[in-house]
């Protein structure tokens, strides 16, 4: 395959070619390789995937009441999907269903399976997913799940199959076995490197979330798995007023952890930063037991509230939003049976700084890897000096300016004004002090001159009187 820094345009050409018509498509990859034939077979090898699944990516066959089988529809424990027989639910979002599921081919084992509820363009989807699988194969770390299959059922609805992690999520994890703050950060630092390992794979998740960070064990040698890598983007959509109603375990768009830039230009232009972003939201909850916004309140006005609060509103700090939290004295006891007072002083400055630092609104401020997040952690728990500081009031200053521009710019009106008028003010009295020093020197001087010339008198007569005795 190619080299890591190289798969982004190996997907972006797969993705241009499948925009072509069938007959155009060789002519295309040839001429894109240009030669490089690594770049041809890894072109070559993802169409013949997508030609595979050509039959079953088409629209979904007409209605024929005598041959219509429900099961293709109503999936439930029991029925098959593919080589695939669904045993449970697991959970169920805005997008989807996920099924604990058991195949016997290649080998026998359990798995995850979801399966995308109707209305999505399937051939679009499986064929993102297809080159998104390529990338995910390449993955190998203890904290990614992996996935290993991906299709679509009989009436063309798509669905993954992934490993199956049996675990909760991070934050009911740490609650329920009443982690203290450092056994908290030490299991972060694993997500870190789970995020960071993928981010050199070129994959960004986009909806990181205590749900999709899965722990199983027990205690603070618990293993975290980070899933659904891959499948945010396969799915990616521009985000609705129904993505925003649905409940937080839906499968993208989680708005309480999404990052400012995923909410401009549906979202495309964004890097592995709005990973950092989302982990700084998982940090403060798992420091504080909240999240750093009010979801009922964010959620009130609608989607431009939602944007806006995402994109103007600074959160607080851990230590600051944990003195405003109600039952802050169960939270404190969750965190190694600790307290209120406790737990905020734990919080105060480094924490403070490192979760604020990695949810910055303005992405270039942010840490610019997951490495770098989880090195800045471990400096604090080897009480060592962190990277994080807080932000400059000059910058404070800047970013309210932005905010309330109408405000400042009658302020600045009215301080300009005022600046003028000082320095008006201020050269006259200048000006005045100039004249009156001046008017004194020319005093003085004629004063000088005045006494010079009586001196000179004075000789003078004296002088006459002393010739008239002789």
């Amino acid at each position: 395959m190619s080299s890591t820094g190289d798969w982004s345009r190996v997907r972006d050409l797969f993705e241009q070619a499948l925009n072509l018509p069938d007959d155009r498509r060789r002519e295309f990859i040839e001429s894109a390789a240009a030669g490089d034939t690594v770049l041809l077979e890894e072109l070559e090898t993802l169409l013949h995937a997508h030609n595979r699944t050509h039959d079953f990516l088409e629209a979904p066959p007409r209605f024929d009441a005598d041959s219509f089988d429900a099961s293709a529809i109503l999936e439930g424990p029991g029925s098959m999907i593919d080589r695939y027989r669904l045993l449970s639910v697991l959970g169920e979002g805005g997008f989807g269903v996920v099924y604990l599921a058991e195949s016997d081919r290649p080998i026998r084992r359990q798995v995850a399976l979801k399966v995308l509820k109707p209305g999505m363009d399937s051939r679009q989807i499986i064929a993102r997913f297809e080159a998104e699988r390529q990338a995910l194969a390449l993955m190998d770390h203890p904290h990614v799940a992996k996935v290993f299959d991906a299709g679509a059922t009989q009436t063309g609805r798509p669905y993954f199959v992934m490993e199956h992690v049996v675990g909760v999520p991070i934050t009911d994890y740490c609650d329920r076995n009443q982690l203290s703050t450092a056994e908290r950060l030490r299991l972060f630092i694993k997500v870190c490197q789970a995020v960071q390992h993928a981010h050199q794979k070129g994959m960004i998740h986009r909806d990181l979330k205590p749900s999709n960070i899965l722990v199983g064990g027990e205690g603070p040698r618990g293993a975290p798995k980070v899933i659904d890598f891959g499948v945010a983007k396969a799915v990616a959509q521009p985000l609705t007023d129904a993505t925003l109603q649905t409940e937080r375990g839906q499968f993208i768009g989680t708005p309480e952890y999404m990052s400012p830039e995923q909410t401009e230009s549906a979202g495309h232009d964004i890097d592995t930063r709005a990973d950092i972003y989302s982990l700084g939201v998982v940090l403060y909850q798992l420091l504080t037991g909240v999240l750093p916004f009010d979801s009922a309140q964010m959620r009130q006005g609608g989607l431009e509230q939602v944007f806006r609060v995402i994109r103007e509103q600074e959160p607080r700090t851990p230590s600051t939003r944990l003195s405003t939290v109600a039952d802050a004295e169960t939270i404190a006891q969750r965190h190694g049976r600790t307290n209120v007072r406790t737990l905020r002083r734990q919080l105060r400055h480094d924490l403070d700084w490192i979760t604020l630092k990695a949810m910055e609104k303005d992405r270039a401020r942010r840490y610019e890897s997951a490495a770098a997040l989880a090195q800045d952690i471990e400096r604090f728990l080897n009480q060592e000096p962190v990277v994080a500081r807080p932000p400059s009031t000059l910058y404070r200053l800047g970013k309210l300016a932005r905010r309330n521009r109408v405000a400042f710019g009658a302020g600045g009106a009215i301080a300009a004004a005022l600046v003028i008028g000082t320095v008006l003010a201020t050269a006259g009295f200048v000006q005045a002090r100039r004249e009156r020093d001046q008017a004194e020197s020319a005093r003085e001087d004629a004063q000088e001159q005045a006494a010079i010339a009586q001196t000179e008198r004075d000789a003078a007569d004296a002088a006459r009187a002393d010739a008239q005795q002789q």
